[in-house]
């Protein structure tokens, strides 16, 4: 978005051969090729971008080789706005992480993740970002992309993720390889990662279904994605005369923060279903469905 070539025919063509690649190997493909369908179809999308000059290396000649990071390259300053912000923030983003490492471990090894390896994935996180702020960056939050892929090609070996890391601390260090990763076309990254929101979507109704389909089920989900969706689309919505400045920025600023806030409120005040209630509804269903004709429902 806001590159000259957005909306063109030659990025949707780009974007959509990236697409089939990655669909077709995904679906048909075996072994490698099948596990690898992301990197692969971004291969060929690259290569089909280049004779409409979509590729621009040019920040790669002139990027350093090696560039230590700066430690507390910006001065120490406690801004009561700013932490008060991220104080609001950093709860939405561990519920986020649970969620994230939830629809990992549902959708690739078919069950949910222990006590132990979501206190992990959270404490990793926040430690993640506090050595980031020491060095510059900005807090990190789990990266739902990522579940995607992991739930397409059940690859879950540690091991796998301790090499993905280091390439990453690798590119942290060498800015030329940054802008190497940096030269890839956005049509190329959407066309490959349509399938992987597709699979988290997906990951994610398997999620809220597991115990049934009930109404205080479908109560909180849907009023709570109808919630942060409205807000997060209703641009400046929480940013009128006499509206806190934080408010729009915490609140506002994407619909993971107001849909689990509403999630939690929901979750709180609305009564549970009695587990007996809900397998005598099922009961009666299925003494329906076996008993009356389809003519007769």
């Amino acid at each position: 978005m806001g590159t000259p070539l957005w909306g063109t025919p030659q990025a949707w063509y780009v974007a959509l051969i990236t697409f089939v690649v990655v669909f077709a190997l995904a679906n048909f493909g075996k072994g490698t090729l099948k596990l690898g369908s992301v990197f692969f179809g971004m291969i060929v999308g690259m290569i089909v971008s280049i004779p409409f000059g979509m590729i621009d290396f040019s920040s790669v000649a002139t990027a350093q080789v090696f560039a230590l990071p700066k430690l507390m390259p910006y001065a120490l300053e406690f801004d009561p706005e700013v932490c008060i912000t991220l104080a609001a923030v950093f709860p939405m983003v561990a519920i986020q992480v649970i969620g994230d490492v939830s629809a990992a471990c549902l959708g690739s090894i078919d069950r949910m993740p222990t006590e132990r390896e979501l206190s992990g994935a959270i404490v990793s996180q926040g430690l993640t970002s506090m050595v980031g702020g020491l060095l510059g960056g900005l807090p990190t939050s789990a990266l739902g992309q990522n579940v995607g892929i992991i739930c397409s090609n059940k690859v879950v070996n540690k091991w796998v993720f301790v090499i993905i890391a280091a390439v990453f601390a690798i590119a942290g260090l060498s800015p030329q390889l940054s802008a190497v990763l940096s030269a890839i076309p956005q049509p190329v990254i959407g066309g490959a990662t349509v399938g992987v929101f597709g699979t988290i979507t997906m990951n994610g109704v398997r999620m809220f279904t597991r115990e049934g389909l009930t109404q205080r089920t479908t109560t909180i989900v849907g009023t709570s994605v109808v919630f942060g969706l409205g807000i997060w689309m209703a641009s400046g919505c929480l940013a009128g005369e006499g509206m806190p400045t934080w408010v729009s920025t915490v609140i506002g600023s994407n619909a993971v923060i107001p849909t689990a806030i509403m999630a939690i409120v929901l979750n709180l005040i609305l009564p549970q279903t009695p587990v007996v209630a809900q397998h005598i509804d099922a009961a009666k269903d299925a003494a329906v469905d076996l008993v009356l004709p389809e003519s007769k429902k």
